[in-house]
C-alpha cells in the first residue's frame, strides 16, 4: 500500500500504527536499532542503514521520498542547531540508489528558509546528491484531521502527506520546554499554523504528530550535538562532538537512545514515557537487539 493511499484511510490507518514491527524486524534478522560511530558522517550514516536492513527494506523503485531534517536556525554544521549535512546527502544518494522516482528534502524553518537553507549546507548537499530542495509553500497547507488524542486537526503541508515515504532525520539537542527534541519534536517542521500553541501541551503534540506521518525510518544525527543552550545555540562550546549516527524502525527507541547521549534516562522525558505507556514505541533499551560498533 502506498503511504498516500494509506493517509487518505485514517480508519485504517489508526488499526496499523501500532503493529510491533520490531518482531517482524527480529524475525528477520534485524537489529532494533543500529548504533554507529566514525569520523565520517555520511560513511556511518550509510552503515547504519544497512546494519538494520539495507535501504531497500523501507524505499521501493518508484516511490516518492521526502527526506525531512532539522534545518529550523540560521547556523552552520558545526555550532549543531541543524541536521548535519553530509548525513542527510547520504540518505539522499540511498534513496536514489534504490530508484526511487524523487527525494525532496525540506522542512519549515524558524528563521528564514533562505538563510537557514544555504548556512547549514543542507541545500547544497542533497542537491549534490540529487534531491529536489523547495522552500515550504503556504498554499500547500491543508487542515487535515489528525486524530490525535490531543489535538484532532491541525494545517499540514500536503508534501508530507501525498509522499509515498517519510525518512525523518533529525539532530540530537537540548530543547527549553521539551528538554530535548529529536525526532519526535521534528515533526513541527512539517506543519503549519501558530505553532507556539503547540508548545502548550507539547509532549502530546509531538506523539500526535509522530503517529500522523508514521515515518518509514528515523536517523538520528549525533554527529555533532547540542548540550547547551537549545534548541539554536550558536556557539561551538554549545556543542559535543559524540561522531554517532543511529537508526530505526520504532522512532520512540530512537529517541530514547538518543537521550542516553546527554546522560538522560529515557523514562525521564514525559513524552517518551507518555509515548512508551501508549505502546507507541520502546524505551526499555536494555530489552531491545542494539547493534552498536565504530568504524
Amino acid at each position: 500500500m502506498k503511504r498516500r493511499d494509506f493517509l487518505k484511510n485514517v480508519a485504517v490507518g489508526s488499526l496499523l500504527v501500532n503493529v510491533p514491527t520490531r518482531l517482524l524486524a527480529q524475525a528477520n534478522g534485524y537489529p532494533d536499532l543500529a548504533m554507529i560511530q566514525g569520523d565520517s558522517p555520511a560513511q556511518i550514516t550509510k552503515e547504519a542503514i544497512a546494519a538494520i536492513g539495507g535501504i531497500k527494506r523501507f524505499i521501493a523503485k518508484g516511490d516518492v521520498v521526502i527526506v525531512k531534517p532539522n534545518i529550523g536556525w540560521d547556523r552552520t554544521p558545526e555550532q549543531a542547531a541543524c541536521t548535519n549535512p553530509e548525513v542527510v546527502k547520504a540518505l539522499v544518494e540511498l534513496c536514489v540508489e534504490a530508484d526511487a522516482k524523487q527525494v525532496i528534502v525540506m522542512d519549515n524553518t524558524i528563521n528564514p528558509a533562505r538563510r537557514t537553507y544555504a548556512r547549514s549546507g543542507i541545500a547544497k548537499a542533497a542537491k549534490e546528491a540529487g534531491a529536489k530542495v523547495p522552500y515550504v509553500n503556504p498554499h500547500h497547507l491543508k487542515k487535515m484531521a489528525l486524530n490525535g488524542e490531543w489535538f484532532k486537526e491541525w494545517e499540514v503541508y500536503t508534501d508530507f502527506v501525498e509522499a509515498d515515504k517519510i525518512i525523518n532525520v533529525p539532530i540530537a539537542k537540548t530543547h527549553s520546554l521539551s528538554r530535548l527534541t529529536m525526532g519526535l519534536k521534528n515533526w513541527l517542521g512539517a506543519v503549519g499554523g501558530a505553532r507556539n500553541q503547540l508548545h502548550q501541551g507539547l509532549d502530546y503534540a509531538m506523539i500526535d504528530l509522530a503517529k500522523f506521518f508514521k515515518p518509514a525510518l528515523t536517523v538520528l544525527d549525533a554527529y555533532r550535538i547540542l548540550v547547551r543552550n537549545g534548541p539554536q545555540g550558536g556557539r561551538l562550546s554549545d556543542t559535543q562532538l559524540n561522531k554517532i549516527v543511529v537508526a530505526g524502525v520504532d522512532y520512540v527507541a530512537v529517541d530514547a537512545l538518543g537521550a542516553t547521549f546527554f546522560d538522560i534516562k529515557p523514562e525521564e522525558l514525559p513524552y517518551l514515557q507518555l509515548a512508551s505507556e501508549r505502546g507507541i514505541g520502546r524505551i526499555d533499551l536494555e530489552k531491545l537487539k542494539i547493534e552498536k560498533r565504530t568504524i
